[in-house]
């Protein structure tokens, strides 16, 4: 079991960055996939970056490779989000997801057991 806490959102203007954090209860950390997903007003969720339990391995949705980057420390359980030049279309709540590092990578909202509340993030034009 673990317990995920985000933070770091906020308002923003286009072409700004912004780093979100996500803390984790428990000292297993390493044993979890972590991964961002985002969801927008009248869309479904979905997957934005993950991150494998060692750090070794990230994933990346199209529509962010290049701007944002995974990373994981964990000495301190947490998962962080940099994210570069945003974009008005990456306005929507971030929520940061664990799932077994024994089970392979996915995309799937279904396939991450554990959750954040989730963070704000908004991009103005």
């Amino acid at each position: 079991q673990v317990q995920l806490v985000e933070s770091g959102g906020g308002l923003v203007q286009a072409g700004d960055s912004l780093r979100l954090s996500c803390v984790a209860s428990g000292r297993t950390f390493s044993t979890y996939r972590m991964s961002w997903f985002r969801q927008a007003p009248g869309k479904e969720r979905e997957f934005v970056a993950g991150i494998s339990g060692s750090g070794s391995s990230t994933y990346y949705a199209d529509s962010v490779k290049g701007r944002f980057t995974i990373s994981r420390d964990n000495a301190k359980n947490t998962v962080s989000l940099q994210m570069n030049i945003l974009k008005p279309e990456d306005t929507a709540v971030y929520y940061c997801a664990g799932r077994s590092n024994s089970l392979v990578h996915t995309l799937k909202v279904v396939g991450y057991p554990y959750w954040g509340q989730g963070t704000q993030v908004t991009v103005s034009s």
